[in-house]
């Protein structure tokens, strides 16, 4: 008996009890959805998750925050020139971003008369550029007077009018911010004031909760700042500290606070983290907190998917039932072919092709109903969260995901299931005696 006919046999034989069939594969149906749209909640979350984590640091970075004292392993060596050159020479290292910060409480922007405190960073912009930093509008500078904001400084800038704040509001491209740099000279405090001209702005970070409020000045000006306090970072010496911790900033030599090495490609920032960690560098890559989260949800989604089976296991009992019936209903037509010649393994084939029939179409309608709850699940939760809490969602939460791969795992398991279930009643009608069943005596 050819595959084609067996098909349309089982296809025949099922048509004579389409109510009985409908159920079983609607049970079937509701258990492959179920099973999906569980494992799918765990696939979501770690998608968000992951996704977060790498909007908020490149997976191709390594963060060199300090090195090892060797004099003194409680405390922490400053990073110099000569790290960065170490770090440029390693093997797969894309660049090396350096920055310092401007360690000067009391400084502060104005721009008119419209005051502001962000923060202020020494940047080395061919390195920036290399790491992928760009702008949303201008130019990167080319003159230590000229510098670049982050994207939400604007909104930073403000004064009060008839007691209400208000905020900038014209284009800053092109517009002279003034930065104002206070010292304490024997008890005595004056004030210098370094003309700075917006000439870009940096690109809208892609984390919607990231807020960038920053300004990006040269190496040069930096140095000036430092000419003037007479301090690294221009600290203020303020005069409630004690005489020793002044002169501990007065003596103390400028050097870079952060590092971020960037690898040629994610595969190489294991090696280099592990080289920057066994020379004594206090390192970090966001690849690290991806391993802990990926095997976090793996255990997640395993547990969800042994629950969600339970489920299809449960709607195999239907399976197991109408087959059951289907063997007692078709005696005769068992007995039929038995006596025309039909062999036991032909017989139980019929059998294990309707209910792996069964399975694979309540598979297909449970992969179907699936997909839409995971589109409306997504979709509706912003607006439930709205309506709950009051509050917009900062963050976009994917709560369902279902990934090609659950596709097959849940379609996979139900079919299996559905075979499984149709293995006794096959069985049992391989068993049936041809005189008997041509009575009708079973």
């Amino acid at each position: 008996m050819k595959f084609k006919d067996k098909f349309q046999f089982v296809r025949e034989n099922m048509k004579k009890n389409r109510s009985r069939v409908f159920m079983t594969i609607l049970a079937t149906a509701m258990g492959c959805a179920f099973l999906m749209v569980l494992a799918s909640v765990g696939f979501g979350l770690q998608e968000t998750i992951i996704k977060d984590v790498t909007q908020n640091g490149v997976v191709t970075e390594v963060e060199v925050s300090g090195k090892s004292n060797g004099d003194n392993p409680e405390t922490s060596a400053r990073l110099t020139q000569s790290d960065i050159e170490y770090f440029e020479e390693m093997e797969n290292v894309h660049t090396v971003v350096r920055r310092k910060q401007l360690d000067n409480w009391e400084s502060f922007y104005t721009l008119e008369d419209f005051a502001s405190y962000p923060e202020t960073r020494v940047v080395h912009y061919p390195s920036e550029k290399k790491a992928g930093f760009s702008l949303s509008e201008g130019r990167m500078p080319e003159s230590p007077n000229e510098v670049v904001v982050g994207y939400h400084l604007k909104e930073t800038f403000g004064k009060e009018v008839d007691g209400q704040y208000q905020e900038y509001q014209d284009s800053l491209i092109g517009k002279e911010i003034i930065l104002s740099i206070p010292q304490f000279f024997d008890e005595k405090k004056e004030t210098k004031e370094f003309t700075l001209t917006i000439v870009g702005i940096a690109e809208e970070p892609v984390n919607k909760n990231s807020y960038q409020n920053f300004v990006n000045i040269t190496e040069e000006k930096m140095k000036e700042i430092e000419d003037f306090t007479g301090t690294a970072y221009g600290a203020l010496l303020d005069p409630s500290i004690s005489e020793e911790a002044r002169e501990t900033l007065k003596s103390q030599e400028s050097s870079y606070s952060y590092l971020g090495v960037y690898a040629t490609d994610m595969e190489h920032v294991q090696g280099i983290l592990d080289n920057a960690r066994a020379d004594g560098y206090y390192a970090y890559s966001p690849i690290e907190q991806l391993k802990e989260i990926n095997l976090l949800f793996a255990v997640l989604k395993v547990g969800l998917l042994f629950v969600g089976t339970i489920a299809v296991i449960i709607a195999s009992i239907g399976i197991f039932n109408t087959m059951s019936m289907a063997v007692t209903e078709r005696t005769q037509d068992i007995g039929i072919m038995k006596a025309i010649g039909g062999s036991p393994k032909m017989i139980k084939s019929l059998f294990l092709m309707e209910s792996a029939y069964i399975g694979i179409i309540g598979a297909l309608i449970g992969t179907a109903a699936s997909y839409m709850i995971s589109f409306g699940v997504n979709l509706a939760l912003p607006h439930i969260i709205k309506m709950v809490f009051n509050e917009e969602m900062g963050t976009e939460v994917m709560l369902s995901y279902i990934p090609w791969s659950l596709t097959a795992i849940c379609v996979g398991i139900s079919l299996v299931v559905a075979i499984l279930s149709g293995l006794k009643p096959a069985a049992k009608a391989t068993r049936i005696d041809v005189l008997k069943a041509l009575r009708r005596d079973i």
